[in-house]
């Protein structure tokens, strides 16, 4: 199944929305008028656009005054054109520059952010590259035990400390072990944690101090992981977490389970950080590199 074909299926909830809402508004050739255009309002903040809802349909709405669109074919692709232009101009894949490249995986508690660390193991194993795993999540009762077993089932290695541990102690590490083995990709997992816990918040600036004491240029990109159903509280997060740590890009989780996918236009367009991959399913293979032309086409096609 082509990748369109994938996230057409699996982004089900926010096409039903969105895909399913554009054509009751613009059934039977029904005009652009100002009733249709505050419906479409209301339906792109439906599928938690945000901001963005207002933006979008404003540019409806001039391109309709000038006469450049009018049938439901042409609003339905100027639709298309302005929700892409909330996104970065392309896809962008991590960066794997460094021997060994070190990836920062930090988010919220419960952003599915163990799973997704597993998930991305999986996908860089399969492009050919040897993964080590840096369970760095000593806060969480279980943690490790959790990413241990990932770790065997997508076959790769996993270095923990105990609980309770320095997570820094546990990060330096694990970057020790990844050059003593020769590996190309080292993922380290950190504590789920909020803006408002300063003690962890403080932690996770140790973590990446320590990780360029033995690594020159590491972290060498730092990637938060974001619950596609929190929506718009997602935004919010993500700016608290820029503020702890240098974020780079980021990776949308669970958009499989909800109809607030639009939150993704958001989240790009004001922190004006790329979108790795985007999680749509329950299985190791399920984290998807997000295309943005294919995002936007699977959700309102």
């Amino acid at each position: 199944m082509s990748l369109f074909g994938r996230l057409r299926a699996r982004l089900s909830r926010t096409r039903q929305t969105l895909a399913d809402g554009i054509a009751g508004v613009l059934a039977g050739g029904r005009a652009l008028d100002d009733s249709a255009l505050e419906e479409l309002l209301e339906l792109l903040y439906t599928a938690d656009l945000g901001p963005v809802a207002s933006e979008v349909v404003g540019e409806l709405a001039r391109q309709h005054k000038r006469g450049e669109i009018s049938g439901p074919d042409e609003v339905r692709g100027a639709l298309g054109a302005a929700l892409r232009g909330k996104l970065q101009p392309d896809a962008v894949a991590i960066p794997l520059s460094g021997q060994p490249t070190v990836i920062l995986v930090v988010g919220v508690n419960g952003s599915g952010k163990t799973t997704t660390v597993a998930r991305l193991a999986h996908r860089l194993k399969a492009e050919g590259n040897q993964v080590l795993l840096g369970a760095c999540d000593t806060f969480r009762a279980a943690a490790a035990d959790q990413l241990e077993i990932w770790a065997e089932r997508v076959g790769v290695h996993c270095i923990r400390g105990q609980e309770g541990a320095d997570p820094a102690s546990v990060a330096f590490s694990t970057l020790e072990a990844a050059e003593a083995g020769q590996a190309d990709v080292v993922l380290l997992d950190t504590a789920g944690r909020l803006h408002t816990q300063h003690d962890l918040m403080d932690e996770l600036s140790k973590v990446n101090r320590v990780l360029g004491r033995r690594i020159e240029g590491a972290p060498h990109s730092v990637l938060l992981v974001l619950d596609g159903t929190n929506g718009q509280n997602a935004v919010q997060q993500a700016r608290l977490f820029t503020d702890a740590v240098p974020v780079t890009g980021l990776i949308v989780a669970k958009l499989d389970g909800t109809a607030r996918g639009g939150a993704v236009f958001t989240i790009s367009d004001e922190l004006g950080l790329p979108v790795h991959y985007i999680g749509t399913g329950e299985s190791a293979e399920d984290l998807e590199p997000f295309d943005p032309d294919a995002f936007v086409e699977a959700i309102i096609a």
